[in-house]
């Protein structure tokens, strides 16, 4: 499963859709659990949508650091998304392209090419609109997302991004 992310999103998975192998799902009005729904029944090779399962977190993520959120808005969207993770109503994609990010205020490039990225590395491909179709005959394996999703999702709060995604403790403050 291949989520898009970022402007234009909805526009380039259904641009998608005439692909050999691609089952291209743009979200449109649907809730995220529906597409997961339909993404799971899906046997094509790649089956790509818009429906960011971590995007709320994402949201808060980025207005808590950016100090325009509500206090325990993070922690709250945190424990929503773990909570559908959990009913197996929604999973985390096997990959995320995200659509130029060089174009994206520095807080939301630090979710996807710090928080994210630094999680799992060769899960996180930033990409143009354009080369999509492209990338996905090249993604590469490699680690998964933390096995103790809960611990780092709960961590975020504690996660600056300036310093997300870089090795050791200067990526957490205490």
């Amino acid at each position: 499963m291949v989520v898009v992310a970022g402007d234009g999103a909805a526009d380039v998975v259904a641009g998608l859709s005439g692909l050999h192998n691609v089952r291209a799902i743009p979200r449109g009005e649907r809730r995220p659990a529906e597409v997961m729904e339909i993404a799971a029944r899906s046997a094509a090779t790649y089956v790509v949508h818009d429906a960011d399962p971590l995007a709320d977190v994402a949201a808060a993520w980025t207005a808590f650091f950016d100090g325009t959120g509500v206090t325990g808005a993070l922690e709250v969207a945190v424990e929503a998304a773990l909570g559908e993770l959990r009913a197996d109503r929604l999973t985390l994609p096997d990959y995320y392209l995200v659509l130029d990010p060089d174009g994206m205020p520095a807080t939301v490039r630090h979710w996807w090419l710090g928080v994210l990225a630094g999680a799992a590395p060769a899960r996180v491909v930033p990409v143009q609109a354009g080369t999509v179709a492209q990338e996905l005959g090249r993604l590469a394996a490699g680690r998964w997302w933390p096995a103790d999703l809960e611990g780092w999702l709960r961590g975020l709060p504690r996660v600056v991004p300036d310093r997300a995604g870089l090795p050791g403790i200067g990526a957490v403050v205490a």
